[in-house]
């Protein structure tokens, strides 16, 4: 059986703590983006021995290709303190703020299906709020870098009205529809995230310096690739997994033939969440995208904000075969959600770590099941720990 990686930083010791953050961020540096083998080992063996296996080349033929080149590359330290001279900070898998139950749908991914599937390994984060909080309620808006007045109508109508409805806005800081759904979100007191290619200290476009500086301010800049990581092409297309992981569902809004908005629908819909696509003129050659998606049943139309929410929100937990009426939901559980709840006590109450250790499964994944758990109406949390919600009664 596989190894866990282990508690949550908070319920570590602090010198324990502080190796496997020291571990996770030179991991980070090693690879610099999706790598499924790295992240089996440290699945398997947890950061601090996967960190010395890599530095000592003790590794599978799988392993040595992606590592060999950075692995004498230890800067760990260097690296943190540059985040925090940033004012940000690094989040890891060990800590509370880690949006596990966004990263599960990535997690559950065919590795040989999706080569840059992988979970990030960690994320770099600009701006004081949650990742976790931030990300409760969100919605992917991605589309063209040259959008028409149209386009950028359309996104700041939509966007911006999701946003003054408590809704997060996530999406890549380029040029055209990405820009336009940041500021749409910044211009109503929203919030908004953006995620980048390369590290969070190197805004790009470069254009968009002062864009990024407020959205640090009032929501967050993330990135899985560590400080002074310059962008290249391939990381924009690893980075647009994550955009659609942290997010309920994703909009399209101007897409030529051949966009890269295609490509985030692509991880929306592996990952199950809904795609959304706005129609153009039948003309518009910046709209060939988006009517492709529709038409091929890649993507939901949509015109407005109220029908993204019909799509993408709220946010529900499908529970396969249980009657709305139904007294016994817990019944149609299936998987990690079914064993998380079947270990829970009829009375009294466990802590994820106690779980893990009844289940032999990691604590992230434990977490992420009392989630959805939660989300369904069947385990509350308080002083005590996690406990079965009697039915009927609900969360509220």
């Amino acid at each position: 059986m596989l190894a866990h990686r282990g508690p949550r930083t908070i319920d570590l010791d602090p010198a324990v703590a502080d190796e496997r953050r020291l571990a996770w961020v030179y991991l980070s540096r090693v690879v610099q983006g999706p790598c499924a083998p790295l992240s089996a080992l440290i699945e398997s063996v947890g950061p601090v021995e996967a960190a010395r296996a890599v530095r000592e080349r003790d590794l599978p033929e799988s392993l040595r290709g992606p590592t060999d080149q950075r692995r004498d590359n230890d800067c760990a330290a260097r690296d943190l303190d540059a985040i925090a001279a940033l004012g940000g900070r690094v989040v890891t898998p060990d800590d509370s703020e880690w949006p596990a139950w966004r990263m599960l749908g990535l997690a559950q991914l065919e590795t040989g299906r999706d080569q840059d599937g992988a979970v990030p390994l960690v994320l770099w984060v600009r701006g004081s709020r949650s990742l976790i909080d931030a990300t409760e309620r969100a919605l992917a808006v991605v589309g063209a870098r040259c959008s028409t007045g149209y386009g950028d109508r359309v996104t700041g109508e939509i966007t911006g009205d999701l946003a003054a409805r408590g809704w997060t806005i996530v999406s890549g800081a380029a040029f055209g529809i990405d820009a336009v759904a940041h500021r749409a979100a910044l211009a109503v007191g929203g919030t908004t995230i953006a995620v980048l290619a390369c590290g969070v200290d190197k805004p790009y476009p470069a254009q968009h310096d002062r864009l990024l500086a407020e959205i640090a301010d009032v929501g967050l800049v993330v990135s899985e690739y560590p400080p002074g990581t310059v962008a290249r092409k391939h990381q924009f297309l690893a980075r647009n997994r994550i955009i659609a992981a942290l997010a309920d569902g994703v909009l399209v809004v101007e897409a030529g033939l051949r966009s890269g908005a295609r490509n985030t629908v692509k991880w929306a819909r592996r990952m199950g969440r809904p795609a959304l696509a706005t129609p153009g003129p039948v003309t518009s050659a910046a709209s060939v995208g988006c009517h492709r998606m529709i038409r091929d049943g890649e993507a939901l139309l949509v015109t407005r904000a109220c029908e993204v929410i019909d799509e993408a929100g709220p946010l529900r937990l499908s529970l396969p075969d249980a009657s709305p009426t139904s007294n016994a939901p817990a019944e149609a559980l299936t998987g990690t959600r079914a064993t998380v709840y079947a270990t829970l006590p009829t009375i009294g109450a466990r802590l994820p770590a106690a779980l893990a250790a009844q289940t032999g499964l990691p604590v992230p994944e434990i977490r992420a099941a009392l989630t959805e758990l939660e989300l369904a109406g069947l385990v509350g949390l308080d002083d005590t720990g996690w406990h079965r919600v009697p039915p009927g009664r609900g969360t509220g």
